[in-house]
Formats: C-alpha cells, sequence, structure tokens
C-alpha cells in the first residue's frame, strides 16, 4: 500500500480523525467486498450466483464473455490474475482514500453567531444578529447542527441572513445527564416550544418553523400543538411513512435496537458509534466507494476540501438519548407509528391533517437516507401543503453545488412569502 493507517497524527502533531466511524466497521465491509470478488469468479462461471431481475441480462452477456476468454491460450489463468491485480489496486485505492482524509489539514473555522436562548446543551444561535426576518431552524437530534452551516461556501443560514432573514438555528448539543431522561415529548413540548416562545415574544409575531430530516418531525408536531405561533411550515427531506418503499429496511433498523437494550439502560443513550453503524445499514459499501472517488483527488483541491468539511460533521455525531431512540427506532422505523396516528407527543396523537398552518414539503428526489414517498405521504396529509422536488440527494439539498438553485432560493422565496 502507498501508504499506511498506523501513524496516529497528521503532519501538524495533531490527533489524527477517529473516522470514518466506525472505522472498523468501515474497513471490514470494504475490505470483505474486494477479497471476496475472486472467490465469485468459479460462480460467475458456473452460472450459480444470484442476481436481481434487472441485471440478469448484464450477468449473462459477462459470463458469456468471461466463458469466450476462458477458451483463449492461458485465458483462465490470466484472467485470474487480473482479477487479482484488481482487487489489489483497489484496496490501496480505498486504504488511500481512508488515509489522506484522516491526515487532511482540513478544519472548520467558522465562529458561532450569538447565543440568543439556552437550556442545558441547547441553545439558540442568530445568525441574523438580531436584524431581519426571523426564521426558526429545527435540525436533527441525531447529527450536529452545523450541517446548515457547514463551510463558508456551503451555509444555508450565512446564505439567508445575507438576503434580509434572521435564521435562528437551534443547536441541540450533545446529551448531558438532564436530556438522558428525554423523550420525544420532553424536547417537543418543552425544549422546542420555550425556544419558539424566545423567539416569538422578540419579534412580537408569529414565526416560520423549518424542520430538516428529523428535525421536520419535530416541527410538525409543533406546527400542530403551537399554531398560533407558526407564520409557517417549512420540512426538508422529513420523513413520515417509514414502510413507504422498504418496510423490510425500516424494520431491520428497528431490530438493531434490540442488542442495545442492556446499554440503553445503563448508560441512557445510544453511542454515536452505534448510530453510525446503523447508517452504514443503508449502503454498507458506501465507505468503499466515496473514499476511492477521494483518493483520486487532488489533496487541495476545493472539491477535496469539500469531501473532508461534509465527512467531518458525519463523523461528529452525538448519541441519541434513550427514550428517543425507543421513540424513534422501535416506534417509527418498526412499527411506523406515524402513518398509523399512534404517535404521541404531551398524550396527543401527532395529525398532520390537523395543522393549519402555510407549509412548504421539499422532497429530494435523489434521497435515499429519506425514501421521497415517505416525505411525500406528509406533504399529502397537511391540508393545502405545496411541494418542491429538487433532484438532489437527502444531504446534498442543503450543501451540494445545486443546493442554492434547487432549495435554497425557492426555500427564500416562500419564507417572503409566507405570513
Amino acid at each position: 500500500m502507498s501508504e499506511r493507517l498506523a501513524d496516529k497524527r497528521r503532519a501538524d502533531g495533531t490527533p489524527m480523525r477517529r473516522g470514518p466511524r466506525p472505522l472498523s466497521l468501515h474497513l471490514t465491509a470494504a475490505l470483505g467486498s474486494l477479497l471476496s470478488s475472486a472467490a465469485g469468479l468459479p460462480l460467475l462461471r458456473n452460472g450459480l450466483l444470484p442476481w436481481s431481475p434487472a441485471l440478469r441480462g448484464r450477468a449473462a452477456a459477462l459470463r458469456d464473455d468471461l466463458l469466450q476468454a476462458d477458451r483463449l491460450p492461458g485465458g483462465g489463468d490470466r484472467l485470474n490474475r487480473e482479477v487479482d491485480r484488481e482487487i489489489r489496486r483497489r484496496i490501496d485505492t480505498v486504504l488511500t482514500g481512508i488515509e489522506r482524509y484522516r491526515r487532511h489539514p482540513y478544519v472548520r473555522d467558522l465562529r458561532d453567531p450569538p447565543t440568543v436562548w439556552a437550556e442545558g446543551g441547547s441553545r439558540l444561535l442568530d445568525y441574523g444578529m438580531g436584524a431581519g426576518r426571523p426564521v426558526l431552524f429545527v435540525p436533527s437530534l441525531v447529527n450536529r447542527a452545523y450541517i446548515l452551516d457547514l463551510s463558508r461556501d456551503r451555509s444555508l443560514m450565512r446564505w439567508l441572513a445575507a438576503r434580509g432573514f434572521r435564521p435562528l438555528l437551534l443547536d441541540w448539543g450533545t446529551p448531558g445527564p438532564l436530556e438522558r431522561r428525554f423523550t420525544l415529548t420532553d424536547y417537543i413540548a418543552g425544549r422546542l416550544e420555550r425556544a419558539l416562545d424566545c423567539v416569538v415574544e422578540a419579534c412580537g409575531q408569529p414565526v416560520p418553523v423549518v424542520g430538516y430530516c428529523m428535525g421536520g418531525l419535530l416541527a410538525a408536531a409543533l406546527a400542530q400543538r403551537r399554531p398560533r405561533s407558526l407564520a409557517g411550515l417549512g420540512l426538508m427531506a422529513t420523513p413520515w411513512d417509514f414502510h413507504a418503499e422498504d418496510a423490510a429496511t425500516a424494520c431491520r433498523v428497528a431490530a438493531f435496537l434490540q442488542p442495545w437494550g442492556p446499554a440503553l439502560e445503563r448508560w441512557g443513550e445510544l453511542p454515536t458509534d452505534a448510530l453510525q453503524a446503523l447508517f452504514a445499514q443503508l449502503d454498507p459499501l458506501l465507505a468503499l466507494k466515496k473514499f476511492s472517488q477521494f483518493a483520486r483527488m487532488a489533496p487541495g483541491s476545493r472539491a477535496a476540501g469539500a469531501f473532508v468539511a461534509l465527512e467531518d460533521w458525519l463523523n461528529d455525531g452525538v448519541p441519541l438519548v434513550a427514550g428517543v431512540a425507543r421513540d424513534a427506532l422501535a416506534g417509527w422505523y418498526g412499527r411506523n407509528d406515524t402513518m398509523a396516528g399512534a404517535w404521541m407527543v404531551a398524550g396527543l396523537p401527532v395529525d398532520p391533517a390537523a395543522i393549519r398552518v402555510p407549509t412548504l414539503a421539499l422532497v429530494p428526489e435523489r434521497d435515499r437516507i429519506v425514501p421521497p414517498a415517505s416525505a411525500m405521504a406528509l406533504a399529502a396529509a397537511i391540508p393545502g401543503a405545496r411541494t418542491h422536488r429538487p433532484p438532489l440527494g437527502h444531504i446534498g439539498m442543503v450543501v451540494s453545488a445545486g443546493a442554492e438553485t434547487g432549495v435554497w432560493t425557492p426555500l427564500a422565496d416562500w419564507l417572503a412569502a409566507t405570513g
């Protein structure tokens, strides 16, 4: 291999990054997939590899080409050597990509704006510095809020502030002893409502609330509970029907929680690496693909810097407190409580049909984390909700090159026209 994973420090003496987290899982998946390739050759030759119906035609053509190559003098041995050489090359590429990421000098250096409200580990960040039309943004409880303020080039918060808005981002923070006893009711009917009260009291009128991913679910429940305080509801890649496109995967997510039962009881939270392992189930070979691509980037390029910035955010997760883990994984993913009308907040079911504020649902068409059909189910259930479907992915809708035209501008136009 051209680069090694042994040295634990970067060139400037700072510790190497821990990611991609959990590193052992991603390495096992990537290397296991590549090293098993040679074992698949006899099965391919014999027609014993199982293929999905969509790939059977291409697989048959590949098998014919393979059999023709085997008939050439020394063909079979030569092909085996070439496959082995390609396996080694790809292993070297993915390990090089991971090593370069872990050593990359990029450091996020954006300073946080003023905090206008705080409670426990949470705080409300004012990107408008007190000026402009207030908009409350609610991120997920699972990932850091700064995905909406990722870098100087990719910050929805700063972009909106430059256009006359006053974005207020609720940074949930890292759960402490107080939050470890929380359920979704505590977060929504407690902390989120008090943050909303702070904003409404400061500006003297209802304000739009925009939720991203899981934050959209919290915002939807808030809109039902506090309609007089909201001027509008924005939903960004917000799931609702968790069994819409792949019920089997959703149930596997729920089953993931079971072995962690004793740890949840003892620690009061689901650790970050456990959550990262859960996300990895959506695409076990994602690390292989993206770090192989990163290895081919010029280390000092803008693309490489953007990759590292996003990867740092992905690996900078926070634990999920036990009560929320049970509600979300067992309730939403396992039982599909949202669609069944069984998701309760403060003793009352969350019913999108009861939401009466103007609503915009941004549903990215290439979302693999929240399938579009899952998000569209929520938009369809809210009376009069508008939808916008940009050709982007779940994270790409807020940080990709197409985010400004595909999401940021339509969102800003809607906010300007709301209330």
